[in-house]
C-alpha cells in the first residue's frame, strides 16, 4: 500500500501515467464539439503535473504557460463558438504543442537520476506515451486546417488519429488507416523511426538497468558484507 500511495504521489510520475491513460480515454470517447474542451482541461492538467515533477526549468516553464493559456482560451472559444469554423484546428494544435513540450521536459530530468529508480522507468514510459499523444494531435491538425481527410479512407475522427499514431509508434502498422499525402506520410514516418529508437535506446535501457529497490538493498548488503570481510582479512594479516 505504501509503495502504490508513492506512486499515486502528484509528485510521482505515476500520477501522470494515470492521466495519460485518462486522457486517451477521453478523446476516443469524444465526439461532440463540446468534448474538445473537455479534452483539452485534462490536457492541461496531464502537462502542469509532468512539469512539476520533472522540475522543469524556468523557461520551459513560462513556454508551457504561454501554451496553456492559448489552450485555456481555445476551450472556451471552442465552447462558445460553433459551426464549421477553425476552432478545432487550434484545439489540436494547441494540445500538439502541449505534448511536444512535456516529453522533452520529463527526459532532461530522468537522465540526471543518478540510480534507476521506479520513478525513472515511469518517467521513461510517460515520455514514450507523450510522444505517441503528441503525433496524434499534429495528425488532427494537419486533416482539420487541410482541405482534404487526413486518411485516404475519408476518416478523421480524434480516435482515429490516436489509433494510427500508437500502431504507427510501435511499428504494428495493421494498415487500414493510411495518411493520404504529405506532410501527413512524412510525419508518420518520423514517428516510426522516433518510437524504435527511443523505445531501443531508453526505455528497454532504463528498465534493464533498473533494479527493485529490495534487490538493491540487498546488493548494498552483500557489497556491505564483503568490504567488512576483506577488512578484517588485511587485519588479521598486518597483526601476523
Amino acid at each position: 500500500m505504501r509503495r502504490l500511495a508513492a506512486m499515486l504521489s502528484p509528485a510521482s510520475y505515476g500520477s501522470v501515467l494515470i492521466l495519460i491513460v485518462i486522457t486517451y480515454t477521453v478523446s476516443v470517447m469524444t465526439r461532440e464539439r463540446w468534448g474538445l474542451s473537455v479534452v483539452l482541461v485534462v490536457q492541461i492538467a496531464t502537462v502542469w503535473l509532468a512539469l512539476h515533477v520533472s522540475r522543469a526549468r524556468r523557461g520551459v516553464r513560462l513556454l508551457a504557460s504561454i501554451a496553456l493559456l492559448l489552450a485555456a482560451i481555445v476551450a472556451v472559444a471552442n465552447l462558445v463558438w460553433g459551426g464549421d469554423d477553425p476552432a478545432g484546428a487550434w484545439v489540436f494544435l494547441a494540445s500538439a504543442l502541449l505534448y511536444f513540450i512535456a516529453p522533452l521536459s520529463i527526459l532532461r530530468n530522468i537522465i540526471t537520476h543518478r540510480d534507476v529508480t521506479q520513478e525513472t522507468v515511469l518517467g521513461a514510459l510517460d515520455a514514450y506515451l507523450l510522444i505517441g499523444m503528441f503525433f496524434a494531435f499534429l495528425y488532427q491538425c494537419i486533416g482539420s486546417i487541410g482541405s482534404t481527410r487526413f486518411f485516404e479512407s475519408g476518416q478523421s475522427t480524434l480516435s482515429d488519429v490516436m489509433f494510427f499514431s500508437f500502431t504507427t509508434l510501435t511499428t504494428t502498422g495493421y494498415g487500414n488507416l493510411v495518411p493520404a499525402a504529405n506532410p501527413g506520410q512524412a510525419f508518420a514516418v518520423m514517428e516510426m523511426l522516433l518510437g524504435q529508437l527511443f523505445l531501443i535506446s531508453a526505455v528497454a535501457k532504463v528498465i534493464n538497468i533498473w533494479r527493485p529497490a529490495r534487490l538493491l538493498r540487498a546488493g548494498e548488503a552483500t557489497d556491505t558484507a564483503a568490504t567488512t570481510d576483506r577488512s578484517t582479512q588485511e587485519q588479521e594479516g598486518g597483526s601476523m
